[in-house]
C-alpha cells in the first residue's frame, strides 16, 4: 500500500482552507489544515510534508515570518513553499516572497487547475524521493548483511539483488517521465532543480547496486540521501 503524501494548507480564513481542499482533493493525498503560522510550525514538528501552501496575509505571524521559521529548521528547510496572496504590491512584494524561500508566488484569485498542477509536481517529487530512500535502506541492509555473512546462499542473494534492481528501475522510469514532463511544460526552475537532484541520487544508488552484482565486488558506500 502506497502511503499518501501530506500537504499543509495554511490560512487564517476557514473558507479559504475549504476552497483549497476542494481544489486539491482530486490529488487523493492527505490535506492538513493550519489556521495560523504558529499552528503550521507545530504541525511541522511531527509530520513530513510534500509541499506547503502558505497564505501571506495572516494576523500575528504572517506568511513571510512563518516561512522564515520553516527555512531555519533543518528538518523542514527543504519543503517547497507556495505563497498565496490576495494582494499584489508589485515586484518588491513578490521578491520578498521568493527571498523568504518560496518556490512559487500565486495571486488570488488563481486558476484551480494551475494550482493543482503545480502542487502535483511537488507531490510526485516527494513520493519518488521516499521510494528512493526506501531502496537505499534495502541496499544498505544488503551490504551490511553480506559483510556479516547474514545473507543466505548465492541464489538468495541474487534474488534480493534482482528485486532491488527491479524496484529501482521502476523509480528510475517514473523519475525520467516526470523530468520529461517538466521540460515539456516549462515548469518552475525549483521543480526542475529538485527533479535533477533526484535523478543524481538515483544514479548513485544504481551504481552502488551494480557494484554488488557477482564479479564486481561490493559497494563501499551508499549515496547520501539527505
Amino acid at each position: 500500500m502506497v502511503q499518501k503524501a501530506k500537504i499543509l494548507l495554511v490560512d487564517d480564513r476557514p473558507e479559504n482552507l475549504l476552497a483549497l481542499e476542494a481544489i486539491l482533493s482530486a490529488l487523493d493525498q492527505t490535506l492538513v489544515r493550519a489556521s495560523s503560522g504558529e499552528e503550521a510550525l507545530k504541525a511541522l514538528l511531527t509530520d513530513d510534508f510534500a509541499v506547503i501552501l502558505l497564505d501571506v496575509q495572516m494576523p500575528g505571524m504572517d506568511g513571510f515570518e512563518t516561512a522564515a521559521h520553516i527555512k531555519r529548521r533543518e528538518r523542514t528547510r527543504d519543503i517547497p513553499i507556495i505563497f498565496l496572496t490576495a494582494i499584489n504590491h508589485g515586484p518588491h512584494h513578490t521578491f520578498r516572497g521568493y527571498a523568504a524561500g518560496a518556490v512559487d508566488y500565486i495571486s488570488k484569485p488563481f486558476d484551480p487547475w494551475v494550482l493543482r498542477a503545480k502542487v502535483s509536481v511537488f507531490v510526485d517529487l516527494y513520493m519518488k524521493n521516499c521510494q528512493l530512500k526506501e531502496q537505499a535502506a534495502l541496499l544498505r541492509l544488503q551490504l551490511e548483511g553480506g559483510g556479516k555473512g547474514a545473507v543466505g546462499d548465492g541464489r538468495e542473494s541474487a534474488g534480493l539483488l534482482a528485486e532491488l534492481s527491479a524496484r529501482l528501475a521502476a523509480v528510475e522510469e517514473q523519475a525520467e517521465a516526470l523530468s520529461k514532463q517538466l521540460d515539456d511544460e516549462s515548469a518552475d526552475a525549483a521543480a526542475v532543480a529538485t527533479a535533477a537532484h533526484l535523478e543524481r541520487k538515483l544514479t548513485g544508488l544504481r551504481r552502488a547496486l551494480d557494484a554488488l552484482e557477482p564479479g564486481t565486488g561490493s559497494a563501499s558506500s551508499l549515496p547520501s540521501q539527505g
